[in-house]
């Protein structure tokens, strides 16, 4: 079984909803974000979303871009980053999926992209720009190489093509909170709840919603309606307000922000 579905078996089982942090490669070194990795899954991370940087992201906010052109200013490349992850597999059994734009996947061609991530112990990947339609040959390559291709369903995504999407997508369906970008919202869209029905209606997949989501009482917000829980801006602004001091420090201080936001995430009925 694919770590992905074993971790949202065992949040269901236990009356959860499964946290995904999000967290920027080679940021601020590839060192202290296998670190961090570890100390999520320490922490109450039931799956773990990493971004691989890229110089012209397609829906990440200011944040997550100016995390990415930090990394790429150190020279992160992309199979060191596999290296890295490999180096966490070792010792550390929860799930990765890489956030990944197409445009690398296809410089380094997709086949060789799902061996080479699937042989370093990623589990699933997230190509946001790739719509589900347009991606079939990929998905089937990412699958054929043990990769769970998950796919994005948006505000306005209309009820057929949100069928077809879900029917597409492994592991589980990104929904994206809100329209536009990532980053930290003050409050979540008051119709989230519905929204997040309707994609339900029509599937049995997991749903994860991302975008926008930053504090422990919009964590169990969510919680209560979806299947999992994204945070991502919120978590690289901590780690980039860290990277300045003791390593140490900034792993601690990260896990415990994590860690907050994890005690959030059981549904109490």
């Amino acid at each position: 079984m694919n770590r992905i579905d074993a971790a949202f078996r065992c949040t269901r089982a236990a009356n959860a909803a499964a946290l995904m942090p999000f967290i920027t490669a080679g940021d601020p070194d590839l060192a202290a974000t296998g670190a961090l990795i570890e100390e999520f899954a320490r922490r109450g991370a039931d799956l773990v979303e990493l971004g691989i940087p890229y110089s012209d992201p397609v829906a990440d906010g200011p944040t997550i871009q100016s995390s990415y052109v930090r990394a790429l200013e150190k020279g992160v490349k992309v199979q060191p980053i596999l290296e890295m992850v490999r180096d966490v597999r070792s010792r550390c059994g929860v799930p990765i999926l890489t956030m990944v734009s197409f445009s690398i996947v296809s410089r380094i061609g997709p086949e060789s992209y799902f061996q080479r991530a699937a042989a370093a112990g990623v589990d699933g990947v997230i190509i946001p720009e790739l719509p589900a339609d347009e991606g079939k040959e990929v998905a089937r390559l990412a699958e054929s190489n043990g990769l769970h291709p998950v796919f994005l369903v948006a505000p306005t995504t209309p009820p057929e093509r949100m069928k077809a999407i879900a029917a597409r997508s492994r592991g589980f369906i990104y929904y994206i909170a809100v329209a536009g970008t990532t980053g930290a919202r003050n409050e979540l869209p008051p119709d989230l709840a519905d929204h997040i029905a309707r994609l339900k209606a029509v599937t049995e997949k997991p749903v994860a919603v991302g975008f926008g989501i930053s504090r422990p009482e919009q964590v169990a917000a969510v919680a209560r309606v979806a299947d999992g829980v994204i945070v991502g801006s919120a978590l690289v602004r901590k780690i980039a307000e860290l990277s300045s001091g003791p390593r140490a420090e900034l792993i601690s201080g990260t896990g415990d922000f994590l860690a907050e936001l994890a005690t959030a995430k059981t549904r109490h009925i």
